[in-house]
């Protein structure tokens, strides 16, 4: 008996070790990618006597989060499971923003909502879409910026303009998405720099 009990026992305690394995499996942390294209913005040939400020933009629904959104179907929205932004993409188009209106030297100085200098206008951007598309072969990826110059003194929308673009990925998982919107948003910085410089000038 007691030798058919030391030949059970190793038995059990590995079924044991098994089942608890099983319960409480390591997770892996997701990848974490950020939107940080380096703006190519040329000076301006003009510079306004004003001094713009860079709200924080805002994000339709689906899009006010950290997680990577994707399509495998018409109208049916997606987030990779294993692969993050490290932020908001909103939070991390504001920077950007500031970066590329201040490389364009078109205003007296660009400051961001958050500080204290009164400012002339503002620049109020939605986040319409940001997601990539698997329904197409490569995948694209689709970015559309709803952009708002408002005008501190009059208490008036001065324009209102959407930028809209797409760009094959790299390759078809989330880092592949991921570099093609950093290339749109590259792009898109340099024509919303435009866009508010042109527009502040316009009567």
């Amino acid at each position: 008996m007691s030798t058919r009990r030391n030949f059970l026992l190793p038995i059990m305690l590995a079924l044991l070790g098994g089942c608890t394995g099983l319960s409480s499996p390591q997770g892996t942390s997701p990848n974490l990618y950020v939107l940080d294209a380096q703006p190519t913005v040329p000076p301006s040939p003009v510079k306004r006597n004003l001094i713009l400020t860079v709200n924080m933009p805002q994000a339709n629904p689906g899009f006010e989060t950290s997680q990577i959104a994707y399509l495998r179907q018409p109208h049916q929205l997606n987030y990779f499971v294993k692969s993050r932004w490290k932020d908001s993409p909103t939070r991390m188009l504001q920077p950007l923003l500031w970066q590329a209106l201040q490389q364009s030297t078109g205003f007296n100085a660009v400051t961001l909502t958050a500080s204290s200098i009164p400012a002339d206008v503002r620049l109020d951007t939605v986040l319409v879409r940001l997601q990539q598309d698997f329904t197409t072969r490569p995948s694209r990826v689709h970015i559309t910026l709803q952009t708002q110059l408002f005008d501190l003194r009059t208490r008036r929308v001065l324009s209102i303009r959407q930028f809209d673009a797409t760009e094959d990925a790299d390759a078809e998982n989330a880092y592949g998405g991921v570099t093609a919107a950093n290339r749109l948003v590259q792009h898109m910085l340099g024509d919303i720099t435009e866009f508010c410089i042109t527009a502040t000038g316009e009567k």
